[in-house]
């Protein structure tokens, strides 16, 4: 069963309220689709409830730019595997 993050993304947002979350950051692979997709549709849902205590952002670059950064990033990655990344 695949499903949609949108219509999940109420309980998301009362779940990172009750954590007392600041701040939710999005990501994919590079961040131009559905990071930049789900960091938008979170954005709107907490514009909607007047909240400006949290925001929604997006990790420029994704995954990719994430790794592109080097090694002190990818040493933070729990399960990176170089090959999977280089291609």
């Amino acid at each position: 069963m695949t499903m949609s993050l949108y219509p999940t993304i109420p309980i998301l947002y009362d779940l990172f309220k009750a954590g007392n979350v600041k701040q939710v950051i999005w990501y994919c692979g590079s961040s131009l689709g559905r990071g930049t997709r789900a960091a938008g549709w979170f954005a709107d849902h907490i514009d909607d409830k007047g909240d400006t205590e949290m925001k929604s952002v997006i990790l420029e670059g994704g995954i990719k730019g994430w790794v592109k950064g080097g090694k002190e990033y990818t040493d933070t990655m729990i399960g990176y595997v170089e090959e999977a990344w280089s291609k």
